[in-house]
């Protein structure tokens, strides 16, 4: 394990394969050559059809466009006085619309940001005509659709005590973190976003 740990502090994330002893090391890395990255991770995981999760006396409808999201993001939005209808991820502007929502929030889930450009068409279709959420997955098509950049990161954030810096306050907070994908903050510039929190361990956004 240790010895694992210290070829991706070196060399970053990359392909890996465990297999049977008996299989020839030359056919592991063709194998590794040949995979490529799935491109549709968001389309396996989103809803298939829409549903709602309410609460009593609510002041807010909110859409949720699921792109893997967590059950308990929609738990956190009910306990805030709102309504969710979720959605599948490629739902589009006129059918959100119909829901005539207080806003709209864009969930996690997996792969790559730039792959999910129906979600991102979605968010420049509403963009300043609706409040607008988004964690993880979320934030980063959010700042795509603002016509800033992503990469994949060299780690990745992983697990619980990540501490994150509120640059508008000097404040720290603990969260966990889950993600491959950063936004780059040198493409911020001219985008109208502005940047409030940095992880403090590598000053990612």
């Amino acid at each position: 394990t240790r010895e694992l740990v210290r070829i991706i502090r070196d060399y970053g994330s990359m392909k890996a394969m465990i297999v049977d002893e008996d299989i020839p090391d030359e056919e592991c890395f063709r194998q590794l050559k040949e995979y490529q990255y799935p491109h549709d991770q968001v389309s396996r995981v989103s809803s298939k059809k829409v549903w709602y999760s309410r609460c009593p006396d609510p002041l807010y409808n909110v859409v949720a466009i699921d792109c893997g999201c967590k059950l308990n993001i929609i738990r956190k939005l009910n306990q805030n006085k709102c309504n969710v209808v979720v959605v599948p991820f490629d739902t589009s502007v006129e059918d959100i619309l119909r829901y005539k929502p207080d806003g709209l929030f864009i969930s996690n889930g997996p792969g790559d940001p730039e792959d999910v450009t129906c979600v991102i068409h979605d968010i420049q279709e509403l963009k300043g005509r609706l409040p607008i959420l988004g964690i993880c997955l979320g934030h980063q098509m959010i700042g795509l659709a603002y016509n800033a950049r992503t990469y994949k990161m060299k780690f990745g954030h992983r697990g619980a005590n990540h501490p994150v810096k509120d640059i508008t306050t000097g404040k720290i907070e603990i969260t966990s973190q889950n993600h491959s994908y950063s936004i780059d903050k040198d493409s911020l510039e001219g985008t109208g976003l502005e940047l409030t929190h940095i992880n403090i361990l590598d000053n990612e956004v």
